[in-house]
């Protein structure tokens, strides 16, 4: 397993060569063997407890790893802030898989660096075990994530509001360029450093920019408006919260990072919030479309000077493309409701089946996911037709007129339809209730048996049903926190 780290190469502003410091008692906790093997991480290490551990909480440095802690400024629920960074994770490095793609390998939780801002750089090991369950359900689910190589349980205590296991996570990210990296240069008036730093970013990342002609950086700023958008629509499908959408947590490559305060919608609310800290519900699930733009829009600001030396002409040009959000946005999300609803293309009129359809949700307090997967059993299986009859009412039949128009068979829209609707998701007391054994008892037996199941959203294995349905109490009162 050789590392490389090109993102030092660049200005040391960006980072500080920092080491992760050393724990006493590393344990493998979770192991993510295929995202190993896709990883090509050598047999010796998988078959070496011992040394697995070692490297996977930074005791051990592998050969040609450049450990690094990055820099990055971001708006957090609004407010500027000039100077966050990794505060508690050290980027150990690149690596290629199978495929020959390149991924970032970093630790969180792997002790303090100087953007720690008086913190232990340390992470409990209950919001450790929510982001292997949470990003390995996203990767299922389809949907473009970071993922987790390993949770390594320190040995050492993290005092919060009670001691608690110390753990540190190993994440596996496309890379960790965000919003607030860009943010940061910007912030500091370095036309060339933030030349360099967009120039890095394209070639990682969009590399395709290179051939398609003149003022790439603009052509740079659209790209990632466009994954921006498929990302949130993702969100959107399956009824993920963030719960913590700063620039700071908005990646450059298009995937969600950051599972601290994250949840899944229950009951259909586009008023969600589960987030302590989100008392003004900026973050909610209905605002997230609309919190994707506001950020982007902070991110236009960091790239003026590079698009057109005119600030005027600069901000026209940008002004263009965010203004044209709520659209764009809207096209590819009708398309993917539409998809949801089986329908294989989508009319303009069907707006309003689509809008109506997710109205009789709220009033009737249906839960999002159950609703859409008893709608797509509904073209197979009579009983659940009845339910959905009996819950939906005018709208099922509405529904169901239209994909009697189309020229796709039932069984084409049910195909079409169990793609996008997951029989399962993490639900959040099934998370809960992972969490709380680990932290309890130090056994993850509840945390296997329910990624068994995740990694499998979208079929029916036996045990599917028992995490099926939601909580007795509906999610009322519950919370999560900012954890990692």
């Amino acid at each position: 397993m050789n590392f490389s780290n090109t993102y030092a190469h660049l200005d040391d502003i960006f980072y500080e060569k920092t080491r992760p410091i050393p724990v006493r008692d590393p344990q493998v906790l979770l192991w993510n063997s295929s995202l190993a093997e896709q990883l090509m991480i050598p047999n010796e290490l998988k078959q070496d407890p011992v040394a697995l551990a070692q490297v996977f909480s930074g005791n051990s440095i592998m050969p040609g790893s450049e450990s690094i802690a990055t820099a990055y400024a971001g708006h957090q629920f609004g407010n500027f802030v000039p100077q966050l960074g990794d505060g508690r994770a050290h980027l150990l490095g690149e690596v290629f898989d199978q495929s020959g793609k390149k991924w970032d390998i970093q630790l969180k939780g792997s002790g303090p660096t100087s953007f720690s801002r008086g913190g232990d750089g340390r992470c409990a090991v209950g919001p450790a075990v929510r982001e292997f369950i949470m990003s390995e359900a996203m990767n299922a689910l389809g949907v473009p994530t970071t993922r987790c190589l390993a949770v390594v349980t320190t040995g050492e205590p993290v005092f919060r509001d009670s001691s608690l296991p110390g753990a540190i996570v190993t994440r596996v990210a496309s890379s960790h360029l965000r919003i607030g990296t860009f943010q940061f240069i910007a912030a500091r008036d370095d036309h060339q450093a933030l030349k360099n730093l967009c120039d890095y970013t394209i070639e990682r990342h969009y590399p395709e920019l290179h051939e398609e002609g003149s003022n790439q950086y603009i052509r740079f700023f659209d790209k990632v408006v466009e994954r921006q958008i498929e990302l949130v629509v993702e969100w959107m499908r399956v009824g993920f919260i963030h719960g913590v959408m700063n620039t700071d947590n908005t990646s450059l490559s298009g995937e969600t990072i950051d599972y601290g305060p994250c949840a899944m919608m229950g009951k259909y609310d586009p008023q969600t919030v589960y987030s302590s800290i989100d008392t003004m519900g900026r973050y909610a699930f209905g605002n997230q479309p609309a919190i994707a733009q506001w950020n982007l829009a902070r991110f236009a600001e960091c790239l003026l000077p590079l698009i057109n030396a005119d600030p005027n002409k600069a901000i026209d040009q940008v002004g263009l493309v965010i203004t044209e959000f709520p659209h764009r946005f809207q096209q590819v999300y009708l398309k993917m409701m539409g998809r949801k609803l089986g329908l294989s293309s989508f009319e303009q009129e069907d707006q309003k089946l689509v809008f109506s359809f997710l109205d009789r949700l709220k009033e009737k307090g249906l839960d999002y996911t159950i609703t859409f997967d008893l709608l797509t059993k509904s073209l197979i299986s009579e009983a659940a037709a009845s339910q959905m009859k009996n819950e939906l009412e005018e709208d099922f039949d509405l529904w169901q007129k239209r994909l009697n128009q189309q020229d796709a068979t039932p069984q084409e829209a049910q195909e079409l339809m169990r793609q996008h609707n997951p029989v399962v998701i993490p639900r959040n007391h099934h998370v809960e209730a992972a969490i709380k054994e680990c932290e309890q008892t130090g056994e993850v037996t509840l945390a296997k048996k329910f990624l068994q199941v995740l990694r499998s959203s979208y079929a029916e294995l036996a045990q599917t049903s028992q995490y099926q349905d939601p909580p007795s109490d509906g999610d009322v009162n519950y919370q999560t926190f900012c954890g990692t």
